[in-house]
C-alpha cells in the first residue's frame, strides 16, 4: 500500500483526506512539481525546489518549508515505498476555507500533499533503446500565464486529450504568431544543421527543470551549438530532430508530427549524444 504525506503526517494513501472545500479542489489554486528519482537518487531537486518556491511566490501563498524539510519528506517517501525508481509528486494548494469565495482568503493554512509512484528506469543513451514519440501539432489555446507550475490543469489536459484521440503521444503548441511554444506537458525542440533550437523562457512556457539542466549542460560541454529564439512552426515541420523534455521523458526523440516522417524519421545522432551528455551530468543538480 502507498504512504503519502499529507500535513505534517505520512499515511495510507486510502487514508489520507482533504475537505472538499479545499481551494485546490475547488478552484485548482495551488503549485505542484515531480521530482524523479532513480535508485533514491534525485534528479534536479534544488532547482525544482526553486521553482515551487517561486511559482508559491507568485499567487502569494506563504509556506514555511525549507529545501532541508521538502528533501526529507521526498526521501522518506522513497523508503517508505521501497526505493527503486520513483517519481515524487509536490502539492501546495492554499488550503480550506469555510466559504467558496474567488478572493484570497486570510488565516488559513496551505494543504501540503505528496506521494510517490514507480516510474521506468532512466533513459539509455542508445538509439534502439528509447521511447520514439509521434506528435500532432494545434494552437495553443491556454491561459497566459504558463510559466507558473499551476496545479489547474484544465488546458493542458484538453490538449493532450486532443493529440492522444489523434494517436499520438503528445501534441506541439504554436502561438497565433505560428510560433512553437511547448507541448502540453513538456517543453520542445528543434534540431537544424546540428544546433538545437528552442523557444526562449516568457508567459507562454513553463520553464522547465530538465530544460534547464539540459541547456546548462549543453552549454558548458561546447559541442552542440544552443539557441534560444523563436521557433516557427514552418521550421519544425523542417528540422531535421525534434526533441521534448520533461522530469519523466527526460530528452524524448520525435519521430513523426502530424503524420509525417521528422528528418528521416529514425532517432537523430545530435539526441544521442545529447542524452549521454545529460544522463551523465543530470545528478549534479
Amino acid at each position: 500500500m502507498s504512504i503519502v504525506y499529507l500535513n505534517g503526517e505520512y499515511m495510507p494513501m486510502s487514508e489520507a483526506k482533504i475537505s472538499p472545500m479545499d481551494r485546490g479542489f475547488l478552484f485548482g489554486d495551488g503549485i505542484y512539481e515531480v521530482i524523479p528519482s532513480y535508485d533514491g537518487k534525485l534528479v534536479g531537486f534544488a532547482p525544482h525546489i526553486e521553482r515551487m518556491d517561486q511559482g508559491l511566490s507568485f499567487i502569494d501563498i506563504e509556506l514555511d518549508y525549507s529545501i532541508d524539510t521538502w528533501r526529507d519528506i521526498c526521501e522518506t517517501l522513497i523508503e517508505k515505498n521501497g526505493g527503486g525508481n520513483q517519481g515524487i509528486y509536490l502539492h501546495v494548494s492554499r488550503g480550506t476555507d469555510s466559504k467558496r469565495f474567488h478572493a484570497y482568503p486570510d488565516n488559513i493554512a496551505p494543504t501540503v500533499y505528496a506521494f510517490s509512484f514507480e516510474i521506468a528506469p532512466a533513459p539509455k543513451p542508445e538509439k534502439g533503446t528509447v521511447k520514439q514519440y509521434k506528435v500532432s501539432s494545434t494552437q495553443d489555446l491556454r491561459w497566459k500565464r504558463c510559466n507558473i507550475k499551476s496545479t489547474a490543469l484544465l488546458g493542458n489536459v484538453m490538449h493532450f486529450q486532443q493529440g492522444y484521440e489523434a494517436g499520438n503521444n503528445e501534441i506541439i503548441l504554436y502561438n497565433a504568431n505560428d510560433e512553437m511554444t511547448e507541448g502540453s506537458a513538456c517543453n520542445a525542440y528543434i534540431v537544424k544543421d546540428g544546433t538545437v533550437i528552442t523557444p526562449p523562457l516568457d508567459h507562454q512556457i513553463l520553464p522547465g527543470i530538465t530544460r534547464l539542466m539540459l541547456l546548462d549542460i549543453l552549454r558548458k560541454d561546447g559541442s552542440i551549438k544552443v539557441e534560444e529564439r523563436a521557433v516557427t512552426m514552418d521550421e519544425v515541420r523542417n528540422a531535421d530532430e525534434i526533441w521534448l523534455t520533461s522530469s519523466s521523458k527526460e530528452i524524448a526523440p520525435v519521430v513523426e508530427l502530424d503524420g509525417t516522417p521528422v528528418g528521416d524519421g529514425k532517432v537523430g545522432d545530435v539526441w544521442e549524444q545529447a542524452q549521454r551528455l545529460y544522463s551523465a551530468g543530470k545528478y549534479d543538480y
